[in-house]
């Protein structure tokens, strides 16, 4: 056996290479095989082509076999819950009619072998499970999902059109579009992959020290500029007197590298994505200070989307891929779909993680760090609307902190590059429940957002970048 180093997690040890001849221990093998195993079905066939084939109780069997790939856990299951309440509950996340109709009326895929890019972080959740259950192949796609180094090099690819669609920070289409940080280019957001889903984590030595008043001199890694995580790290300790831009220090690092990072001290904390903050407790080298949802209570974190351009020329293959990401979202919503979900997304091509940090992620049932176990099960959540009202409120933070100059169009930056209607009418589609409106007020600490007034409420915190 021959030992390496995995890049995507420079805090793990050295490890042995299996004996199947990949680069992993031999626990993480049997980890993949249970994951593969539980797609296999799925994998194997493109539903799509099929559902003219089949009838609707032989597509509904595969997804129970899919899902069940073990016959003794499949017959305890429909034992459990019956075969009826099984069927609805699939149907609740795949609706095998609307999907059978769509097969046959929808238009001609454009481009059928894609390649989307992702940062190995449960916020892709959604984008990531599409692709071992068999989501894109039933809209007849061929997806590589590409485990990529860090957001810079993702919106590199975008722009160079080296992806097809990928993987983004919630801001990251909007500075793009704009040109922020890039040659302007125009993106756009089709869904939010997560809500909350963040948290700020601290090194151990700091456990004395949970007032922010006390964080001067702090160093802070965030993995983008462009990121909600920069945004609301800079809210929360500006609302506890301290500019970010001159009381702490706060550096860009990409996610996987951030346990890394905080057991050598190069930085205090960090305010990332999961499942880091939980790896960092796993690891007994931090302790999660606060949840984001704490912050901002169902606040977007990543997303799914692509260019204008590949939308213009592909628009029934970007059609496709709504309905893949949006059917998957649908699923990783349901708690009790959220064990298995960790399975699936816990192996090497994916997050590469032990499974049990990601349970502890996705269910909302965790190790705090401080000798403390914590249930909160929205810790995380997938809700998919690219709601204008959050797009709007990140431009205010960019206006706020000087990565936007001047006056901004608020209203129709987010209307051009945040598409709400196109989610709204793919999610009618499938069956899913479409909320009304697109500009919903929302908290952050506390104090209400009305994008109405964004131009006042950008202007109106005392700590902000100098015009």
């Amino acid at each position: 056996m021959t030992q390496y180093f995995d890049p995507y997690n420079a805090d793990r040890p050295l490890m042995l290479k299996c004996s199947c001849g990949r680069d992993h221990t031999v626990a993480e093998h049997q980890q993949e095989l249970a994951a593969t195993q539980a797609a296999a079905e799925l994998q194997k066939r493109s539903l799509t082509s099929e559902f003219e084939a089949y009838s609707q109780e032989f597509i509904e069997a595969t997804l129970v076999k899919a899902l069940f790939p073990q016959d003794a856990v499949r017959r305890s299951f429909l034992r459990a819950v019956g075969k009826g309440a099984a069927m609805s509950a699939i149907a609740s996340v795949l609706p095998v009619a609307s999907l059978q109709a769509m097969a046959q009326e929808k238009g001609a895929l454009e481009k059928k072998d894609l390649k989307i890019g992702f940062i190995p972080i449960t916020c892709a959740t959604p984008l990531i499970m599409a692709h071992p259950l068999g989501f894109y192949r039933q809209q007849g796609l061929n997806v590589e999902v590409v485990k990529t180094a860090g957001w810079a090099l993702i919106r590199d690819k975008m722009i160079n059109k080296e992806y097809d669609a990928t993987h983004f920070l919630s801001p990251m289409p909007l500075a793009i579009s704009l040109g922020l940080g890039a040659n302007a280019t125009p993106m756009n957001v089709a869904t939010i992959q997560n809500t909350n889903g963040q948290a700020i984590t601290l090194a151990l030595k700091h456990k004395d020290k949970r007032d922010p008043k006390d964080w001067k001199g702090f160093k802070f890694a965030v993995p983008f500029d462009y990121s909600m995580h920069n945004f609301l790290l800079r809210y929360y300790v500006a609302e506890h007197g301290l500019n970010p831009d001159t009381d702490i220090q706060i550096r860009v690092v990409p996610p996987p590298e951030m346990v890394a990072n905080l057991r050598a001290g190069n930085i205090d904390g960090f305010l990332g994505p999961d499942p880091f903050n939980q790896r960092a407790v796993y690891e007994e080298v931090g302790f999660i200070h606060l949840l984001t949802k704490d912050l901002w209570n169902g606040h977007p974190c990543c997303a799914f989307g692509t260019s204008t351009e590949f939308i213009q020329k592909n628009p029934n293959t970007f059609a496709a891929l709504y309905r893949s990401v949006l059917t998957a979202a649908a699923m990783a919503r349901k708690p009790e779909n959220r064990e298995l979900i960790a399975k699936v997304i816990a192996p090497t091509q994916y997050l590469n993680q032990p499974e049990v940090v990601l349970q502890q992620v996705l269910t909302g049932k965790f190790a705090d760090g401080l000798g403390g176990i914590k249930n909160v099960p929205d810790r995380a959540d997938f809700d998919p609307m690219p709601w204008q009202s959050m797009a709007v409120w990140m431009l205010t933070q960019m206006q706020r902190w000087g990565y936007i100059k001047g006056d901004v169009n608020y209203k129709q930056i987010a209307e051009k590059v945040f598409l709400l209607t196109d989610a709204k009418k793919h999610m009618k589609e499938l069956g899913q429940k479409v909320p009304d409106g697109a500009y919903p007020r929302f908290k952050v600490m506390g104090r209400e957002f009305d994008p109405a007034k964004a131009a006042e409420y950008a202007a109106s915190f005392p700590i902000r970048k100098a015009v």
